[in-house]
């Protein structure tokens, strides 16, 4: 599986942009949860994002977070969602990373959880809780066990700030395109194209842009700015279906959205 950094390499080099749905883990089932992965990134994903289910979702809107709900209610175990990135994530041909707080990581032992993600074939840590002045002991870990600790810079984060994340982050950055909670949106700010613009000049490291990206008019709107989008909700919406609706109906409308937004990225 390519490393993250391999990855961008590979698309800056193609004149490519990159779609990184994010997937809850365990929603509705470790075994649909598979199943969407491998049907993302077999219409064209690049990366995936899989989201360990947690009680105190951190930026998460109501999609989301219940996404979670459903996942804990099901009684989910961190080494069951193991088991299934080791199933999974050696096959696919895009890199996944985990979204996953720091009190799980912490809990789990720093170590041990990037040893066990590592070993299972995961290429990074998104971790929405950490702070840049407290990042070093887990960027040194992650740095050992071979994977990319990507940090996130909002709107609201001061600009001398945004640049010590950018300095703290390997992989890519991840710019939180509005100030606020996860969730489709109709528009987005105004201002998003001009701050990843500023973003831009300051780090060579991938920019990918997440939060309230959905419609195709989005991704024509910031793929001329961006290395990557990041969808979360919307798919995660369609995921939720499978409790009512046939599994391969609910699968293929995924892939479907997946594309449809994929085709919008190269236009």
């Amino acid at each position: 599986m390519p490393k993250i950094p391999d990855l961008f390499a590979t698309l800056r080099a193609e004149n490519r942009k990159a779609l990184m749905p994010f997937v809850t883990a365990g929603d509705p089932d470790l075994e649909f949860t598979a199943a969407v992965l491998k049907e993302v990134v077999s219409r064209g994903a690049s990366l995936c994002e899989v989201g360990i289910p947690y009680s105190d979702p951190i930026a998460d809107g109501p999609v989301i977070q219940a996404s979670y709900t459903r996942a804990l209610n099901n009684k989910i175990k961190l080494a069951r969602i193991f088991d299934t990135l080791a199933d999974t994530c050696p096959a696919l041909e895009a890199p996944a990373v985990t979204m996953v707080s720091y009190a799980i990581i912490y809990r789990h032992g720093i170590e041990k959880y990037c040893a066990d993600v590592a070993e299972r074939g995961v290429a990074g840590l998104i971790v929405p809780d950490l702070p840049v002045d407290e990042s070093p002991t887990l960027a040194k870990v992650c740095e050992a066990a071979g994977l990319s600790l990507i940090q996130l810079v909002t709107p609201t984060t001061p600009r001398d700030r945004a640049l010590r994340i950018c300095e703290t982050s390997t992989g890519f950055v991840y710019y939180v395109s509005v100030a606020g909670i996860t969730g489709e949106r109709t528009q987005l700010p105004a201002d998003l194209v001009d701050n990843v613009g500023w973003l831009r000049e300051q780090t060579d490291l991938p920019l990918c842009i997440g939060f309230g990206i959905s419609k195709p008019e989005h991704v024509r709107l910031l793929a001329p700015e961006a290395d990557g989008l990041i969808v979360g909700s919307a798919v995660v919406k369609r995921v939720a279906e499978a409790a009512d609706k046939p599994r391969d109906e609910v699968l293929a409308s995924v892939g479907d959205y997946v594309a449809e937004l994929i085709a919008a990225l190269e236009e």
